[in-house]
């Protein structure tokens, strides 16, 4: 096999290991196949080059990943890469919104099983035990507690 195989197949398995420990963690499948380029493209090089220098291309790999890990992990790279915004958004809250159990309303989205409906002239996420409801739906206000509004098809 050339040098040149070998070297792509151990710079394949490199990115693949790099690509599941920085990337998609937890996924396995990339770093499986970077395990296994990395195995074939070593074995490789001890089976048609020789012990020498074999032994050489797993130092140099093992030198090479170091390298690349520590510029991974280099805390300037994730500064790059990091989300730099806050959300300052805000839960939908009952504040000023005088809903109480037996209030009747419309369906603005599906509730599937829950959605936004129109209680008492205010906009609200509502949910249901389980069922769905269609949009633009009569319902019944059946429990309110705390933030979470229960509903059901007005009857």
């Amino acid at each position: 096999m050339s040098w040149l195989l070998i070297i792509i197949l151990i710079t394949l398995g490199l990115l693949f290991l790099l690509l599941e420990i920085l990337v998609i963690p937890g996924s396995t499948l990339a770093g499986i196949l970077g395990f296994g380029l990395l195995f074939v493209g070593l074995w490789q090089a001890y089976a048609s080059k020789g012990t020498t220098e074999g032994h050489i291309t797993l130092v140099s790999t093992l030198l090479v990943t170091v390298i690349a890990l520590y510029f991974a992990f280099k805390s300037g790279t994730w500064k790059r890469m990091a989300l730099k915004t806050t959300s300052d958004g805000k839960m939908d809250q009952m504040e000023g919104k005088e809903i109480n159990e037996g209030d009747t309303g419309t369906t603005i989205s599906r509730l599937a099983p829950s959605g936004k409906a129109m209680i008492n002239n205010h906009i609200i996420e509502v949910h249901t035990y389980g069922e769905f409801i269609d949009h633009e739906k009569e319902i019944t206000v059946i429990s309110v507690k705390e933030n979470k509004i229960i509903v059901t098809t007005k009857k």
